[in-house]
């Protein structure tokens, strides 16, 4: 059973930057298992926050692995970030893990792919998950076209996404720092 379907919009704007998530959860390609699943968390003493977006179980068990790197690395999440990629590419076991994440901190943001890549987005705006290029798109033109804060814009451009991804909802979570 192939459980799969989120979406994940990240924002920084000002001193202020969010995550958020959708709630769906997907059992193959057309059965909704759950609607209100949260894929959004705090993390290090609730200075970082995550989405993670991909087949369930492997979400978790990276998001698990990066709170580990994380506090081995004493909260540098640049630092804790390419520990992570080391390992998810080279341990054989990690390595067949499907999932994405988006990681942040009040000075970085960044996206974790099994392929060993760590990136900072340029324009502080990143999603992943099925509903990722919808929210993408979204978050760009609120961020270009209005003074939305980083909050308003994430649950705005999730909104989008799920009027459009089928692999998306509407019940949406969203964790957010201050500067």
């Amino acid at each position: 059973m192939d459980m799969r379907g989120t979406t994940i919009c990240a924002v920084r704007r000002g001193k202020q930057v969010a995550i958020a998530g959708d709630g769906q959860v997907t059992i193959g390609e057309s059965t909704v298992f759950k609607s209100t699943a949260r894929k959004v968390r705090r993390l290090y003493e609730g200075k970082v926050i995550t989405g993670f977006a991909g087949s369930v179980a492997d979400a978790f068990a990276l998001c698990e692995r990066f709170e580990e790197k994380l506090n081995k690395c004493g909260g540098n999440l640049e630092r804790a970030a390419v520990s992570l990629a080391q390992d998810w590419r080279s341990d054989n076991v990690m390595r067949k893990l499907e999932s994405m994440l988006i990681v942040a901190d009040q000075d970085a943001m960044l996206v974790l792919s099994g392929n060993g890549e760590v990136i900072d987005p340029d324009d502080g705006v990143a999603a992943i998950g099925s509903g990722g290029n919808y929210a993408l798109a979204a978050a760009r033109a609120l961020v270009q076209n209005t003074d939305m804060s980083a909050e308003d814009i994430a649950v705005k451009a999730l909104t989008i996404a799920a009027s459009i991804c089928v692999f998306t909802n509407d019940h949406i979570s969203v964790e957010t720092i201050e500067g």
